[in-house]
């Protein structure tokens, strides 16, 4: 089962991959469904709460979607629900495919994964906590994030995403966004480069199944998620520090490690995902069956052998890459937008599959949804 919100793109690949390899896959969202419900590859939808406050809803719907379907195992789509599945897995009545919840605080938490790359001989931005003083000696552009995306506790409704910005002073707001939500703020240093990600299944000290690729266009632009992936060899220098880091974390599972790379040729690590994460799809397609050795894996059963993917695959999140042609306008908004559905006809998609079309038609009845007025509403005189 994969506990997450309806709208998880990496969710959603994960379960057309477990399903291909002959799981069968329920997932437990808040709503009992959305997108990642309309799935053919999802044989059954529970509702789970968002692990909020003390954790009991989300413990017993858990635990209650288990129960009813009977699985085997449960992978959390989303960091909260990764580290929650992590944090309550005593309380939780079947297999979690997830570390032990030391490891996943450490890595979600910015600083202590800043240090642990830097020990493992990896480059990572410079990173401190928001504290006044600190703020004070800050000197030019600033990311500020949450130093975790979720504490055992936690009542803020959403995550907050990291931002960037020209200077200290117009970053205060945002860090008192996130003081007045509960988190703790931090600052770090912008690298201005390529997104690049190594992807694969951690166990026994070595990365197994991996995956490299670098991402020439993303959203929110500039700083966002994958808009367009494609794989590349993987540099067996950077994933053997990789392998240092995530023994010194007491990592096993899937892994993705996302680094920005500037002109000066060094990949600097901004964050780690252990779970499924947006193109997840990409992998799907150039290394086949990460998220069922993962699934094997948290069973005790042996990894299979993984070969690293093949360089050359393609990956598309079309509608992010659309609403950043919008935003970009490379060469023209006509050239652009033209450039970026080529793109799409010969890449993996994050949700279009034509085997599989009820993800993106839920996606877009939702958003018709949304911007329909309500009935009492259409003639109402503006405000």
């Amino acid at each position: 089962m994969i506990v997450s919100t309806g709208r998880d793109r990496g969710a959603l690949a994960a379960a057309r991959s477990l399903r291909r390899s002959g799981w069968m896959v329920g997932v437990g969202t808040p709503d009992g469904g959305g997108m990642l419900g309309a799935s053919r590859a999802v044989d059954a939808r529970h509702i789970v709460p968002r692990p909020r406050g003390s954790g009991a809803g989300f413990i017993a719907g858990v635990n209650q979607a288990a129960a009813a379907g009977r699985y085997d195992v449960v992978f959390g789509g989303g960091d909260d629900w990764m580290a929650a599945l992590s944090t309550y897995q005593s309380s939780i009545s079947t297999s979690i495919a997830h570390p032990e919840s030391e490891a996943v605080h450490a890595a979600l938490d910015k600083m202590d994964l800043t240090k642990r790359a830097r020990k493992a001989g990896l480059s990572a931005p410079h990173t401190e906590s928001a504290t006044d003083q600190a703020m004070a000696a800050w000197r030019g552009p600033v990311v500020v994030k949450c130093r975790a995306h979720w504490s055992d506790g936690q009542t803020r409704p959403l995550r907050i995403e990291a931002r960037l910005f020209a200077d200290i002073a117009s970053a205060r707001s945002q860090i008192d966004l996130i003081r007045d939500a509960g988190a703790q703020p931090v600052m770090q240093e912008p690298v201005r480069g390529g997104l690049s990600a190594l992807i694969g299944i951690f166990h026994d000290g070595r990365l197994n199944g991996r995956v490299q690729q670098v991402s020439p266009r993303l959203w929110p632009t500039p700083n966002g998620a994958s808009a367009r992936a494609t794989t590349v060899p993987v540099d067996d220098e950077l994933a053997s520090r990789a392998e240092t880091l995530l023994t010194d974390l007491g990592w096993w599972g899937l892994v993705e490690l996302q680094f920005l790379t500037g002109d000066d040729g060094r990949a600097q690590l901004i964050d780690l995902n252990g779970r499924f994460f947006g193109s997840m799809a990409l992998s799907n397609t150039a290394r086949p069956g990460l998220a069922d050795a993962w699934g094997r894996l948290a069973l005790g059963d042996p990894l299979p052998h993984l070969q690293d993917a093949p360089a050359g695959f393609k990956y598309a999140w079309l509608a992010g890459d659309i609403r950043r042609a919008g935003r970009e306008r490379r060469g023209g908004l006509i050239n652009d937008a033209a450039e970026t559905l080529r793109w799409s006809r010969t890449a993996h998609h994050s949700v279009w599959d034509p085997r599989d079309p009820g993800p993106i038609w839920n996606l877009a009845s939702s958003r018709l949804r949304r911007k329909a007025p309500a009935a009492d509403e259409s003639s109402a005189p503006p405000v």
